[in-house]
């Protein structure tokens, strides 16, 4: 049993990465499958699929390299909030990743979603990761 299922999907695509692996298979939950589509959306993953058909369920991503550089599109995941200590903000408060050029998922009432969203919308939530 993990203690926290969201710091070992960041790892796993942490570690997939720097040893420059195509594909990374990570046991699904509906939190890890809102990031994901997060992570696609914004360009820091190639693609993914939800294997739910097979038990355990997984979620499948291919992640995304440079072309020239073969450097990974993903530089950093940071773990904030963390079961033993969660970080919230307020509207006011939201954080900026490398001053707007990385991204912080943010859990707010309305679901999931980047800084910019909820900065948008004006609500506030638990900082969950910073990506960049």
């Amino acid at each position: 049993m993990l203690t926290d299922p969201i710091a070992d999907y960041l790892t796993r695509i942490r570690n997939a990465s720097l040893a420059k692996h195509r594909m990374v298979e990570i046991p699904s939950s509906k939190m890890k499958k809102e990031i994901t589509k997060i992570l696609f959306d914004k360009g820091y993953i190639l693609n993914y699929k939800f294997e739910d058909e097979i038990f355990p369920k997984v979620i499948k991503i291919a992640l995304k390299y440079h072309p020239l550089t073969k450097e990974p599109a993903v530089s950093t995941l940071t773990r904030i909030s963390s079961p033993g200590l969660r970080k919230y903000v307020g509207a006011d408060s939201l954080p900026r990743v490398l001053n707007g050029l990385g991204i912080a998922i943010i859990s707010t009432s309305r679901g999931l979603m980047t800084d910019k969203e909820a900065r948008a919308l004006k609500i506030g939530g638990e900082v969950i990761c910073y990506i960049s």
